[in-house]
């Protein structure tokens, strides 16, 4: 059964709760999170990429970068941009993008509970994105940026937690994408209790998005629980920062797909190898992708839709009737020579969020040769292939809208 607890949220003073607020670290790149920060000393930025205030050619993953993010923590706090509460709460935090809604509770989620498999995961971790946020939560001590958990709704909690929202919250602003952020702090012990009972019944959680900073979260634990002599298990390290929505809210877009090459191939000899496992559709405009196995492709200035052939793949395999598998096993694999997508330099991932568009605008501009527009996988699949212990392919998910950080972190010492 599931074991969160409340802890002494370490957040801005509400006046500039909308200032510190930023973007997952790892949805942008330096260039993106320079210009998102420039002209804003308060931003999160500053803590979760800070590579931004130091020098361009420094390395990304350097002793000096870690450094710089345990230094800005440490300022934030001397002068008040972050304050940490002085008993332990959990809070609530709801997004509005248009007509999504989601409403989860932060907390501190057990290790103990990643470890054992109440925690259920989804995809593998790259070692060397791993190894890059052990480092960063070990030198800054603290678990700046929350994992995305979700469970099957479960109406008792669903009614505490609204039950705190119709009170006045703490935090309430909308962000430059339209996005608002609205955060209640939970104080009253008898509610604290409640919640944490409620979840002592859930036999499940799962990772939506967050594998990296999970995995990291548990290796930092296991390295100070073999540094401290009198490690009790009750420490802040046992724990790491979480936020648990229900299933029923969360909205999952696509994860689509660029390669940089067309493996040798010209683009009509590529098209006649794409049809021999799917049918090739010339299309006048964007794809429309309203169902599975339905795909867009865009190369050579045009779309095509591709749909796999009978056969092409089993449908009786959750594993490999997810869209991310066909395309991958069918194309990406065989024709494009991407045999491990994981770690290839010649493919990457695009966001949903970014539209069609922003696919035609890599393309276009020649750093890419050809994209591929998927439809999203569901919730449902999800956590039935996390309940059977698969793994999905790498990027199959991608969630919106993304959770703000800087609005609460957890320091690993009392």
């Amino acid at each position: 059964m599931a074991v969160i607890k409340p802890f002494k949220g370490l957040r801005p003073p509400k006046a500039i709760a909308h200032k510190v607020a930023a973007l997952p670290y790892d949805v942008m790149s330096t260039a993106e999170a320079l210009r998102m920060a420039d002209g804003n000393p308060y931003s999160f930025l500053h803590i979760s990429r800070p590579e931004i205030d130091l020098p361009a050619d420094v390395d990304m993953h350097s002793i000096p970068v870690y450094e710089k993010g345990r230094e800005n923590l440490s300022q934030f706090i001397k002068e008040g941009t972050l304050i940490q509460d002085a008993e332990d709460c959990y809070y609530i935090y709801r997004q509005k993008m248009g007509k999504v809604v989601q409403t989860g509770l932060v907390a501190c989620s057990s290790v103990d509970d990643y470890q054992s498999g109440v925690v259920k995961k989804h995809e593998l971790t790259r070692a060397d994105k791993e190894e890059d946020r052990v480092k960063h939560i070990d030198y800054i001590n603290a678990n700046d940026e929350p994992v995305f958990y979700t469970y099957r709704r479960r109406p008792s909690i669903v009614a505490v937690v609204e039950s705190v929202i119709n009170e006045t919250p703490e935090y309430d602003f909308k962000t430059e994408d339209g996005v608002s952020h609205t955060l209640w702090i939970v104080n009253e012990k008898e509610v604290i209790e409640k919640l944490t009972e409620e979840f002592a019944e859930i036999p499940s959680l799962y990772v939506a998005d967050g594998h990296h900073r999970s995995a990291a979260a548990s290796r930092v634990r296991d390295l100070r629980k073999a540094a401290n002599p009198f490690h009790k298990g009750n420490e802040e390290y046992n724990y790491f920062l979480t936020v648990i929505f229900p299933d029923s809210e969360l909205n999952i877009m696509s994860y689509n797909r660029v390669i940089k090459d067309l493996n040798g191939y010209f683009v009509e000899d590529f098209l006649q190898e794409t049809g021999k496992t799917f049918d090739v559709t010339l299309l006048n405009e964007q794809p429309e992708l309203s169902n599975r196995h339905n795909f867009g492709m865009y190369v050579n200035s045009k779309w095509y839709r591709l749909i796999p052939k009978e056969g092409s793949f089993n449908r009786n395999d959750p594993v490999e009737a997810l869209d991310v598998s066909i395309l991958q096993k069918n194309l990406l694999e065989p024709v494009l020579g991407i045999s491990n997508p994981r770690t290839d330099q010649r493919i990457n991932f695009v966001g949903g969020i970014r539209g069609l568009a922003e696919l035609e605008k890599l393309v276009d501009s020649g750093d890419y040769a050809v994209a591929f527009a998927l439809f999203h996988t569901t919730i449902k699949e999800l956590m039935e292939l996390a309940d059977v212990g698969e793994i999905m392919p790498p990027k199959s998910t991608w969630f919106e809208p993304k959770l703000r950080s800087g609005l609460f972190a957890h320091l690993l010492y009392d």
